[in-house]
């Protein structure tokens, strides 16, 4: 009889012992979370794995666009370097004066089409906004030509009607003079000006650019400079061939001066874009590995606090089931 009680009492704790249950549990926190059954913890784990999945996917995004940036960036900048010295010259000439008096002034604000390039637009926008107020007055007259999708954004919120012209999709294909001329004749032709002011970033290097305005002043002005013996005042010392008289030559030098300014000003704004798109998306990259490490180290404190977790519960059931 007590034989046969104790085979039955062995029979009984034996059974938990030897039972799949147990190995169950402990393969379960041991298999891929996808197979995992539904619970917190393989619900917590989980929402971490996406999150991990879904950075890896934005920081290889930010790297091409970064090698794409650079590959851009490498195309036109010896494009923009040659350009410097197309309007050199006239600065030679006729002078840069920022500071000339005009009653009709009309700022034109260089911006980019696209984003993620740090704040380059947002500087020449804050610029732009900057010498409309020092050229305004009781009778004066300041308008706005916008050359880009983001500039035109920022500015029409506050100054739509001060906006004159917009062109957006300029870098849409590659630039070249030809068509840089054609839209600064359209410019000329639908805007009175006694000096145009270009609001553009010159480039410096792959993480520094400065902003810079260039002054184009209409024949009558450059004739008044001229006269009262500005800036400008040289200009008398030049002698002039042909038939044609002063005013005719200095309106043909206003508009080939404006398309070249244009012409260096558009190329240098766009070697800033890419040159500061680099930057941004190169600090992107860094900060989604940051990121990428901060969740590999969670989700493993995560998992391993739910394996041992699993493994007590296992532990204190087949105590209890032996006490």
């Amino acid at each position: 009889m007590a034989m046969a009680s104790l085979r039955r009492e062995g029979r009984r704790f034996a059974a938990p012992l030897i039972s799949s249950q147990p190995i169950t549990a402990i393969r379960s926190s041991l298999i891929a979370e996808e197979q995992a059954p539904l619970g917190i913890r393989s619900i917590s784990t989980q929402v971490v794995r996406n999150r991990m999945k879904s950075v890896k996917n934005i920081q290889k995004i930010t790297k091409a666009m970064k090698m794409v940036a650079a590959s851009k960036l490498r195309a036109i900048q010896t494009r923009a370097e040659n350009s410097r010295g197309l309007w050199q010259p006239f600065t030679a000439l006729l002078g840069d004066a920022p500071s000339v008096d005009a009653k009709k002034n009309v700022i034109v604000t260089i911006s980019s089409d696209k984003g993620l390039c740090g704040g380059i637009n947002s500087t020449s926008v804050k610029i732009s906004k900057a010498i409309h107020k020092l050229t305004a007055g009781p009778e004066k007259e300041t308008k706005y030509v916008i050359l880009g999708e983001k500039a035109k954004a920022q500015l029409i919120r506050d100054s739509k009607k001060d906006i004159e012209l917009s062109i957006t999709e300029l870098q849409k294909n590659p630039l070249n003079y030809t068509q840089v001329s054609v839209l600064a004749d359209d410019i000329l032709k639908n805007v009175e000006y006694d000096a145009l002011r270009i609001i553009f970033n010159k480039f410096h290097s792959v993480v520094s650019f400065l902003p810079t305005m260039s002054t184009v002043l209409s024949p009558e002005v450059v004739e008044r400079e001229a006269e009262s013996g500005g800036k400008l005042g040289d200009l008398d010392s030049y002698e002039i061939e042909g038939g044609e008289t002063k005013g005719e030559i200095l309106q043909n030098l206003a508009e080939f001066q404006f398309s070249c300014v244009l012409f260096n000003a558009v190329l240098e704004n766009a070697c800033s874009e890419q040159g500061a798109r680099m930057s941004a998306m190169d600090s992107s990259s860094r900060n989604a590995g940051e990121m990428l490490d901060r969740l590999t180290l969670t989700y493993n404190r995560t998992r391993q606090a739910s394996i041992t977790t699993e493994l007590i519960e296992i532990i204190s059931g087949a105590s209890a089931l032996e006490g």
